[in-house]
């Protein structure tokens, strides 16, 4: 009503100044404060458009290298001239990309497991493999993570392993371990850069696991982490059921031996890929 409306004007103008000047300097403040949110959220909404236009393009990306890849399937029955000359490719740090061994390991008291691979990502590769077991997720997991050097784990027990491998080149590696003193050796590029002992000594590796080229797994078979993934391209995983002989081991590296694993060799039909990660033929031997 009027009456109430001039009783407003009046008692607004009947204010003391320094009271008056107190509630407008208020208003100017919130004013302020609104103004620099509005800012704020305009940045984020343009941060988010980048990021979004970002992943698409990855996305199409990836996408176009498969559908290139199935038209390469289509065309031949297989892509590859030997059942054994292609590499898998891990092109993006996700939690879902990986390769999967279709057979399992028996138990072992010792192993050998060598594979070529090629990795530039930084901080650390990630996990160019691991083997779960129900019980236990570390079983066998060989990791680059964060600034660490790369690990060894066994059974959850961890060993440090002097190889040096995130510099895009491609890199034969080889690990050895025996269940007796628990020993392991490190190679790479046919080179045997260290070894020691004490790691998991008396455990014999259980049977009947999961093998994940690419990711670490928290569950058997899954839980995958990707700040663990692996970010690159991996061939010619092997595992042999004993500790292989270091000239073995350098004649596979210089290329002058072919010797496919007696437990898991690296065929086309025991790898399965997985998430948009993809396989191709691989550069020769002595190429890589």
């Amino acid at each position: 009503s009027p009456k109430h409306q001039l009783r407003a004007n009046v008692s607004y103008a009947a204010l003391p100044n320094d009271l008056r000047e107190m509630l407008q300097r208020r208003l100017g403040d919130l004013e302020r404060q609104l103004l620099s949110k509005v800012a704020e959220l305009e940045d984020e909404k343009s941060l988010l458009h980048n990021e979004t236009s970002a992943h698409r393009q990855k996305t199409e990306t990836a996408l176009n290298a498969l559908l290139e890849r199935v038209s390469e399937l289509e065309k031949g029955n297989s892509a590859f001239k030997a059942p054994d000359e292609f590499k898998v490719s891990l092109p993006l740090r996700t939690n879902y990309l990986y390769g999967k061994i279709k057979k399992t390991l028996p138990e072992l008291y010792a192993f050998t497991v060598c594979l070529w691979l090629r990795s530039s990502a930084s901080p650390g590769i990630g996990t160019p493999f691991s083997y779960a077991v129900p019980g236990q997720a570390n079983e066998i997991v060989l990791i680059e993570w964060g600034n660490n050097p790369i690990e060894l784990l066994i059974n959850d027990k961890v060993a440090q392993l002097p190889l040096f491998i995130s510099d895009g080149k491609w890199h034969h590696i080889c690990i050895t371990w025996t269940t007796r003193d628990g020993m392991w050796e490190a190679f790479q590029d046919g080179e045997m850069l260290g070894t020691g002992e004490n790691l998991a000594p008396w455990h014999p590796i259980k049977p009947g696991g999961v093998l994940i080229l690419g990711q670490e797994q928290d569950t058997v078979g899954g839980r995958f982490d990707a700040t663990q993934a692996f970010v690159g391209e991996m061939s010619q995983f092997s595992i042999w059921d004993r500790v292989l002989k270091a000239e073995d081991i350098m004649n596979i590296a210089n290329c002058s031996t072919n010797m496919p694993g007696n437990i898991i060799p690296w065929v086309d039909n025991n790898v399965d890929v997985f998430g948009g990660a993809t396989k191709w033929p691989v550069e020769t031997c002595e190429e890589r």
